[in-house]
């Protein structure tokens, strides 16, 4: 009987997955599909995730270097603002420094058991195969540590940051070295027009410059804040182009004469933080970032490569790709842009849905979205959890409250076990403030969460730590008048005996309905959820034990939900060949299935990746009986949208 039993489930899994997926297209009346954080919507028009260094040919070919990239090569090509394809393979790079010339790119590449790190490949441009392995550092035991800092060719010689070596390192393009030119942490590097090389140290804030033989020239000191990011000799001008990621923000112009000078700037002075042309936080044409890379076609076109903030453990997905095209006028022609990769983008109710909060920027609009602010400022808040991590994958995933005109802010990672508090004020803009960090002493919490968190409408947490067999509810008392929440002494909830390994919180407050997730049994993984989901009617108001309904899943391996409204949604972790797009939108009434919201628009939106997150997928029931439901889509370096009027 009980093997019955389990056949008869299985078959009924198979035969649910098959019906679901054939009838999906009629079933999705009013399910349209868009996406945010990637100028293209498709795989094979994506912008790839997190450029972290760039090198323009003449001719206006753009390869930028990432650490990582879910779906494509680490070097990304651009073209007239389009993807032109890519080099390598997704994990192969460093990401820290990347240079060519006209038949060759040279690149560092990550920590590998057989060369260790320190290593600079050389790739043909036209073929796009490895032909070269340049070991550069004698530090080789570094992982996803930036070793090779600054890369530059000119004419037959290539120039190498060697950063814990402190020196700078001089190959011929074929790997043959000939000398070491000696200086403390080397980062960015630029050739001018009479072969003299100039090296950035930018903790130092200075640009120091040699002679081709090496011979110490002259060094640029900046101010004492100045951060030189990334360099450029401009050979139409005569000068050295360099970045600042300090707060300046911008690109600063130097002569080359025996005594370099300021000759002008390029961009608003203090950058996406500046109050003068707009408000903090706010990104804009000429409202930067962290400056990554500068770069020059022929025909005069300037390209600038924006790193936005935000931390992330491996270097790689830290902030995201953003690159602005400007004519020989400075005007902006295009930006290309990826500013997510393993995130979540929550729907603002201050704004019934118009803006999108993420981890660390806001997004608004469709079909790619517009980049409306970075929320992080590093020099105010320096001790932003969002960039300086605590071990958990970057914190790219947002749950957001808007209470009496106040906004909260809750970041965590991609399986996370802390949850970061911030809030707003009009005194910040667009900048998240922090606040406190769960679990912490400020909430009386001293372990993990292990057992699901939920954020609700009201500014209520809920949290499951882990072992106390509790769910504790801190609800919000109010706010000062910075705009910073406070929480009141938690009250605590037995978890119902019915879920024994619980795995998912989700509150309803204006219904007062609490779900439950059930974890998979006998699973060690915590992260997982089973096929169980329980709903409680009236849960604040007693009823803590009576679940109506029980709501069984019609597929195993979900990984993340929400709820609004009367409906829950469901994301799953698929294997290969299932529906990897679709979310449930179950009936919280009936506990049935009452559609499946697929890719309407397969032809612009990809929307294939698998949830592999805890909290991949945010719900928001609009003031036009619209559901907006968001989905992590790591592959496309993006989050899918999906709107749904039942």
């Amino acid at each position: 009987m009980v093997a019955r039993k389990r056949i008869r489930a299985v078959l009924l899994t198979t035969f649910l997955a098959t019906t679901i997926a054939t009838i999906a297209p009629v079933s999705q009346a009013g399910n349209t599909t868009d996406w945010l954080a990637n100028t293209y919507g498709t795989l094979a028009a994506q912008v790839g995730n997190t450029a972290r260094s760039m090198w323009v040919a003449p001719e206006g070919v753009i390869y930028t270097a990432s650490m990582w990239d879910e779906y494509e090569g680490g070097v990304a090509i651009y073209q007239n603002g389009r993807s032109a394809g890519t080099i390598g393979i997704h994990g192969e790079f460093q990401g820290s420094a990347i240079t060519g010339n006209a038949t060759s790119i040279f690149a560092a590449l990550q920590f590998s058991t057989v060369y260790g790190s320190g290593a600079v490949a050389r790739y043909n441009r036209t073929t796009k195969a490895r032909d070269l392995l340049i070991h550069v550092s004698a530090t080789t035991n570094q992982q996803k540590v930036d070793t090779i800092t600054g890369l530059a060719t000119a004419g037959t010689l290539l120039y190498a940051s060697d950063f814990y070596g402190n020196r700078v390192r001089v190959y011929t393009t074929d790997g043959v070295w000939q000398r070491d030119i000696n200086i403390t942490g080397p980062g960015a590097l630029a050739v001018d027009g009479t072969g003299n090389l100039w090296v950035a140290q930018k903790s130092e804030g200075a640009i120091v410059g040699y002679s081709p033989t090496g011979a110490l020239l002259n060094t640029i000191r900046m101010s004492t804040r100045s951060r030189p990011s990334s360099l450029y000799f401009d050979a139409s001008s005569k000068q050295l182009m360099v970045g600042d990621e300090g707060p300046d923000m911008n690109i600063k112009r130097y002569t080359l004469t025996a005594t370099p000078t300021l000759a002008g700037t390029f961009g608003v002075q203090g950058g996406y933080l500046d109050t003068t042309t707009g408000i903090k936080g706010q990104v804009g044409a000429k409202r930067f970032t962290r400056v990554a890379g500068i770069g020059k076609d022929t025909a005069g076109n300037l390209y600038v490569l924006n790193n936005p903030w935000g931390g992330g453990w491996d270097l790689a997905r830290d902030g995201g790709t953003d690159i602005h095209a400007y004519n020989s006028a400075g005007n902006l022609r295009w930006t290309l842009q990826a500013l997510n990769f393993e995130g979540i983008e929550t729907p603002d109710p201050a704004t019934d849905g118009a803006l999108f909060y993420g981890g660390t920027n806001i997004y608004s609009g469709g079909a790619g979205g517009t980049f409306v602010a970075n929320t992080v400022d590093p020099f105010t808040y320096p001790s932003d959890p969002r960039i300086a991590t605590n071990g958990d994958r970057d914190e790219h995933f947002s749950q957001l409250a808007a209470v009496g005109g106040n906004r909260i802010l809750v970041v965590s990672g991609q399986n996370p076990q802390a949850f970061d508090f911030f809030h707003f004020n009009a005194a910040n803009g667009d900048i998240a403030i922090p606040d406190a960090v769960l679990p912490s002493a400020a909430f009386n919490a001293t372990t993990w969460v292990r057992h699901g968190f939920c954020l609700d409408s009201k500014g209520g947490i809920w949290v499951g730590l882990d072992k106390t067999g509790y769910i504790d509810h801190y609800p919000l008392t109010g706010f000062d008048a910075s705009g910073k929440p406070a929480w009141g002494p938690a009250i605590r909830y037995a978890i119902p005996k019915t879920i024994p390994q619980l795995t998912r919180i989700v509150y309803l407050a204006d219904s007062d309905t609490m779900i439950l997730g059930q974890g998979v049994t006998g699973s060690t993984d915590w992260t997982a959820i089973g096929t169980r989901i329980e709903v409680y009617h009236g849960w604040s108001a007693g009823n803590t034990t009576t679940p109506n309904p029980v709501i069984t899943l019609p597929h195993a391996n979900a990984k993340a939900i929400d709820a609004a409204g009367n409906y829950l949604f469901v994301g799953y972790w698929f294997s290969s060949g299932d529906a990897l797009s679709n979310i449930d939108a179950i009936n919280l009434s009936t506990g049935k299935l009452d559609t499946t919201l697929v890719n309407a628009s397969p032809s612009t939106v990809d929307a294939s990746s698998a949830i592999d997150s805890m909290y991949g997928v945010r719900a928001y029931l609009r003031s036009t009986g619209e559901y907006v439901v968001t989905k992590n889509n790591v592959k496309g370096d993006s989050v899918t949208v999906y709107r749904w009027t039942p």
